[in-house]
């Protein structure tokens, strides 16, 4: 698989990209068809989300909004009222929150349904679009010269005093 970000080719099972480190589970998900990709706008509970539905909200929030001021100026409502503004307020923010949503989207789309732009284009991808088969490695280079600022070793010398068995190992400190 290649990395979206920087189109290094990755292993199949790899969590992550070995240049760039973008994260390659759902790349990897999505081949292998554990992850379905869901197209437009759902809610919470997964179902889609129209303008219908977030126009439905709207109506309803309105709806409870008329009932609660009807119910305060009337007198019906003695005390409890005031109680019917919190599912007004609930359904218009959730219709408008739908409707902003439903619009992104479409915005996104270019206007038109997924099932639209998937009928269009057929859902093949371009070759240009596409990272190219075989990627040469090419060794990142520092711009900070370091090798000959490095300082020797701290144990260069100090095994020169242990006594070198036959096959070239080092033993023990010779004896006094």
């Amino acid at each position: 698989m290649f990395c979206p970000k920087c189109g290094i080719k990755n292993p199949d099972d790899g969590k992550f990209c070995r240049s760039c480190g973008t994260d390659l589970g759902n790349v990897s998900d999505v081949l292998s068809g554990k992850l379905q990709i869901t197209k437009g706008c759902t809610n919470s509970k997964g179902k889609p989300i129209s303008l219908e539905s977030s126009l439905t909200k709207l109506f309803m929030g309105v709806a409870f909004l008329v009932v609660s001021i009807v119910l305060g100026i009337s007198g019906m409502g003695r005390g409890w009222w005031f109680w019917m503004l919190i599912p007004a307020s609930i359904f218009i923010g959730g219709g408008i929150a739908q409707f902003i949503q439903v619009r992104s989207s479409s915005r996104v789309n270019g206007g038109f349904s997924t099932t639209d732009q998937n009928a269009i284009s057929g859902n093949m991808p371009s070759a240009a679009a596409l990272p190219p088969t075989q990627t040469t490695f090419v060794a990142p280079e520092s711009r900070y010269r370091t090798g000959d600022l490095v300082p020797p070793s701290v144990t260069d010398s100090t095994t020169r005093h242990l006594e070198m068995n036959s096959e070239g190992e080092t033993m023990a400190l010779p004896k006094k």
